[in-house]
């Protein structure tokens, strides 16, 4: 039996903070619910795994930082290696267990048996 994955795509950082934030629940809970989940992160939502990144909260939802935590204990976090490029972005830049990634990783990633998709 294939076990379920689900990989979410966050294309916003804290200019939608809405859009952020249901990325990140998505992928938490999905991941509290042992689903199998990668957050793919591109555009300036990188930004907010950098290691010295700001807290960031929003009315009725868990500050990011705990949200975050639940995806790296439980799952995983990618970053788009073109969009670090971009921001001049290594690994010794993002918190542990943050990866950066290609798009074919993701492309992979999200076609494979048992997987859905979620872009935000």
């Amino acid at each position: 039996m294939t076990s379920k994955r689900l990989v979410v795509k966050c294309t916003w950082g804290t200019e939608r903070r809405e859009t952020l934030f249901q990325a990140y629940t998505v992928a938490a809970t999905a991941a509290a619910s042992g689903i199998d989940v990668t957050l793919w992160l591109t555009g300036d939502a990188t930004l907010t795994v950098l290691r010295d990144a700001p807290e960031e909260s929003l009315e009725h939802s868990p500050n990011l930082s705990e949200l975050r935590a639940t995806v790296l204990e439980l799952g995983a976090i990618r970053v788009c290696s073109q969009c670090a490029k971009r921001r001049g972005l290594t690994e010794d830049a993002l918190l542990e267990g943050v990866r950066i990634s290609g798009v074919a990783d993701f492309v992979a990633s999200s076609l494979d048996d048992g997987v859905q998709a979620l872009v935000y």
